[in-house]
């Protein structure tokens, strides 16, 4: 799996923030599979550059290009009034229209009940798929009550993450080299460059 590099975006406006946590647990367990991860914080960005979609910016130019860099995504919300974060509106804003063609995306989202788990389905999935995604694999959504409390660390190895682990298992092999996987979802366009 060397060679794959993933780029984790997390979209809360938080400084403690359970969505960076449950990032940064599917990470771990990449890192473990010698993947090549990073993670971007949206709120440590430029706020100005990234409500004006500036990417002159130095902050937003060098996030654009881990994007373009990435094989697969990994992009985790918080889900508020039934829809993903302003925050993440304004970091997909800053992209061109098809800068998740060829990508491999895993959204993921945080909420307080599991009465916001379909926005992932409804609000979420049809913007990666209209920005090209190649595939955009099973969501997981995690709600205020799944996490440890008193702020320890997520387990994947605990059965209460099942679910986690299958949709990041799903992540993995499509982000492989098998040729079954590059038939998963949309293509990636011709380049414009050519």
């Amino acid at each position: 799996m060397s060679g794959r590099k993933v780029l984790a975006i997390s979209a809360s406006p938080s400084e403690m923030s359970k969505t960076a946590r449950l990032v940064e647990a599917v990470l771990l367990g990449l890192r473990a599979l010698e993947i090549d991860t990073e993670h971007v914080i949206l709120r440590d960005l430029d706020p100005g550059a990234l409500l004006a979609a500036d990417v002159r910016v130095p902050s937003l130019a060098a996030f654009r290009d881990k994007v373009v860099a990435a094989h697969g995504l990994i992009i985790a919300t918080p889900i508020y009034k039934a829809s993903f974060s302003g925050l993440l509106k304004a970091g997909l804003d800053a992209f061109p229209q098809f800068a998740l063609a060829g990508k491999v995306v895993l959204p993921l989202a945080t909420g307080g009940s599991l009465a916001h788990v379909l926005a992932l389905d409804y609000a979420l999935r049809p913007v990666f798929q209209s920005m090209g995604a190649r595939h955009v694999v099973q969501s997981h959504f995690a709600s205020e009550s799944d996490f440890p409390k008193g702020g320890e660390e997520i387990a994947l190895g605990d059965p209460s993450w099942g679910a986690l682990r299958f949709a990041c298992d799903n992540f993995v092999y499509s982000l492989t080299d098998d040729h079954r996987a590059s038939m998963l979802g949309h293509p990636r366009p011709p380049s414009e460059d050519k």
